[in-house]
């Protein structure tokens, strides 16, 4: 017998919860079963290995180094195993996909295109999610998520591109019309935004266009950032993506276009398109929908 040295199988599963959790309870909650029957499992797979996995405080549950290293390879063959058996039964996963976006495009794009979405892709239900940084599907029990490649992606997620990144300074018609090249944005305010508060060092950097601001002002989401400018409070960088719909309709305009900023965004996803047909359809969609994202010519100044 080849496998003789295992640790009992069945405490795996209670176990691996519990470290992604730091709470027997919470582990107890997803399994479905009590928390005694979760501890009593922690514990036969402790006396199995002859060591303590957990250190166990008044209110804590932390995982040791060791618990976290046997846990992340009873992950990864949780999810080989979920894999193989997707694929030799050719089950189709269904219910609604929960989605997890960047907060400014989810307001600003994806939810003024959800009627498209339910008309063009009816079988799949979307939930939607606020959420932006790094992904982790598990303990956020998310199954796909839109996110810019500023860092890294979880290794076995799977991606599919959607568009480039491309940013340019944004503002009301009649203040654009006071703009004289860059000296003339010297005389209005420079607006930012905590979440990216690169943003007009990256832009200067990329155009080799440099800006001395009159005044500045700095708020707390790129959201709300876009609405000074529409507001005509001053003028702010923005990511081609959020501010489309506006320049179309003319409420902000961006006097020295949009310029590629080396980054890009994805759709991340727990199971490969090819192995769900939901985040097929739906990276479908977005795709055609974003194709327009790449395009220069789709760019109004």
């Amino acid at each position: 017998m080849r496998w003789s040295a295992l640790p009992p199988l069945n405490a795996l599963l209670p176990f691996e919860a519990t470290v992604r959790h730091a709470s027997m309870t919470a582990a107890a909650q997803e399994l479905h079963v009590t928390h005694g029957a979760v501890s009593r499992q922690v514990q036969n797979l402790e006396r199995s290995l002859g060591l303590s996995l957990f250190e166990r405080k008044t209110r804590a549950l932390r995982p040791t180094p060791q618990a976290r290293q046997l846990a992340a390879v009873v992950r990864d063959a949780l999810d080989q195993i979920d894999a193989a058996a997707q694929q030799i039964t050719h089950h189709t996963p269904t219910g609604p996909l929960t989605l997890s976006c960047e907060p400014t495009l989810l307001m600003r794009w994806l939810i003024p295109r959800l009627l498209d979405l339910a008309a063009n892709v009816p079988d799949v239900a979307v939930h939607l999610s606020a959420g932006g940084g790094p992904v982790f599907f598990d303990r956020d029990n998310v199954d796909v998520a839109i996110r810019r490649d500023d860092f890294a992606f979880p290794e076995k997620a799977s991606r599919t591109r959607l568009f480039a990144e491309r940013i340019g300074p944004v503002c009301r018609p009649d203040l654009a019309a006071r703009l004289t090249g860059t000296a003339g944005v010297s005389q209005v305010a420079l607006l930012h935004t905590h979440t990216r508060p690169q943003a007009w060092d990256d832009w200067g950097r990329i155009t080799g266009m440099k800006v001395e601001p009159a005044s500045q002002q700095t708020l707390e989401h790129f959201y709300l950032t876009l609405q000074a400018a529409a507001a005509g409070v001053g003028v702010a960088i923005a990511p081609y993506a959020v501010v489309r719909d506006d320049l179309e309709r003319g409420q902000l305009v961006a006097p020295f276009g949009f310029v590629r900023d080396g980054t890009g965004y994805f759709l991340l996803s727990r199971r490969p398109p090819e192995q769900d047909g939901r985040v097929r359809q739906l990276a479908a969609w977005l795709r055609a929908k974003t194709s327009r994202l790449d395009d220069d010519d789709s760019q109004p100044a």
